[in-house]
C-alpha cells in the first residue's frame, strides 16, 4: 500500500521536475543555439526528465531509490 505522504511527496518531485525541464526548454529555444546544439540539449533535457521521472516513480514502488530527497 502506498502512504499519502510518500504520494505527495512524489507528486510534488514530478511538478517541480517537469517546471524545471520546462525552464530549460524554454531557455533553450530563448538563446536561439545553432541547430545541431539546439536538437542535442533538447534531447539531453528530455532524457534527465525521463530518467528522472522513472527513477521517482520506481522508488514510489518499492524500488531501488535512485534519487534520494
Amino acid at each position: 500500500m502506498i502512504s499519502l505522504s510518500a504520494l505527495i511527496h512524489v507528486v510534488l518531485v514530478l511538478i517541480v521536475v517537469g517546471l524545471v525541464c520546462w525552464l530549460l526548454w524554454w531557455l533553450i529555444a530563448y538563446v536561439g543555439l545553432p541547430e545541431p546544439f539546439n536538437k542535442i540539449a533538447r534531447v539531453l533535457v528530455a532524457v534527465l526528465a525521463v530518467l528522472v521521472v522513472i527513477g521517482v516513480l520506481l522508488s514510489l514502488v518499492g524500488g531501488q531509490e535512485i534519487f534520494r530527497p
